[in-house]
């Protein structure tokens, strides 16, 4: 017998068609993950530039390195998996950029390659991919390498400001200094400090020498709306609050502020790293107490603790708190009535 075709609904009249609610989201963007991470990579560009322009060569190829590490390693592990091979997103280009800014300029090259494979092979992909890892894949593998390589990772050279330099005098760098030496030897050391923190004429990481390039780029992201100010400014008004309170010595505030939100890694962690989307909150409120947190524990690890710097420790601490810190703290849905109050 032949089969009688089904009757087709009739279209609903336009009015009707006007009052459906589907599921979100409804609001669309010309927004992609490949669009935001490429900005990201052009706000550090600015950085980039400085860090290579105060170390030379020796800067340039541990960006190479840590970045060519990174794209094959995240390449050949999708090829493995028979995934789509997505490097051209620029998450992984991004991964190793930051890995490389969290380096000094005369490691071993061999070493930010460890931490970014580990960064991009564990991290990363072993947890199913971009929006899937639970801590932020470039600190995971920063405190890798500085775990396993600690004198090469806490070995700084001294600005040479020669593009084509190989060598540099080893220096350490302002938050040392003043965590063993204190402020005498800081201020011999660095007459100029304001200025050496804000223009990157000091010893450090690639990404801890010129504070006005970061924040320039930062500006830029938020700008773009690529981040907000929930997680970084508090980030960074808790240490210098804290610091300020209790830096000094044998009084109460007599810390230089200005000093510790300048130093260090501070304004990379807070702006480029705490605010990553996967393992940061969403909710705002719980962004804020998240940004606080990690000023909190950024303070005690450098006041009291056995490094010098606290920005990584404290972000990864914290990204284990950021699901709770969501749930705790989202909105409640508008209209929902409690379960005691329903009447069945």
């Amino acid at each position: 017998m032949e089969a009688t075709p089904k009757e087709q609904p009739k279209e609903q009249p336009k009015a009707q068609r006007e009052l459906i609610v589907s599921i979100g989201p409804h609001v669309r963007a010309e927004e992609s993950t490949a669009k935001i991470m490429w900005t990201v990579n052009a706000a550090l560009l600015p950085a980039t530039l400085m860090s290579v322009y105060y170390f030379g060569l020796p800067a340039m190829m541990v960006i190479v390195v840590s970045i060519l590490t990174a794209v094959l390693t995240e390449a050949a592990i999708q090829k493995m998996l028979k995934k789509e091979v997505t490097v051209a997103d620029g998450s992984a280009f991004l991964t190793g950029l930051l890995i490389a800014m969290n380096c000094p300029a005369n490691i071993p090259l061999h070493i930010p390659a460890i931490g970014t494979f580990v960064a991009v092979a564990i991290t990363k992909q072993l947890f199913g991919g971009l929006g899937y890892n639970v801590f932020n894949p470039a600190l995971i593998g920063r405190a890798l390498i500085l775990i396993s390589f600690p004198k090469a990772m806490t070995t700084f050279t001294q600005p040479a400001l020669n593009i084509m330099a190989m060598d540099a005098k080893t220096m350490a760098t302002p938050l040392t200094v003043l965590k063993e030496d204190g402020v005498a030897k800081l201020m011999e050391l660095y007459p100029n400090i304001y200025q050496n923190l804000l223009l990157g004429n000091r010893a450090g990481s690639l990404g801890e020498t010129a504070t006005i390039a970061l924040l320039l780029g930062a500006a830029f992201l938020m700008i773009k709306r690529y981040i907000t100010w929930h997680i970084p400014i508090p980030f960074i008004l808790t240490v210098g609050v804290l610091t300020w309170a209790f830096g000094g010595k044998g009084a109460l505030f007599a810390g230089d502020a200005m000093f510790h939100m300048m130093a260090g890694g501070l304004i990379l962690g807070a702006f480029y790293m705490a605010t990553d989307y996967v393992t940061g909150p969403s909710v705002r409120s719980a962004q804020i107490v998240f940004g606080i947190a990690c000023g909190a524990l950024t303070v005690l690890i450098r006041l009291k603790g056995g490094y010098p710097e606290g920005v990584m420790f404290a972000i990864l601490i914290m990204n284990c708190f950021a699901p709770l810190l969501d749930r705790g703290m989202r909105s409640k849905v508008f209209g929902k009535a409690e379960a005691k109050g329903v009447k069945k």
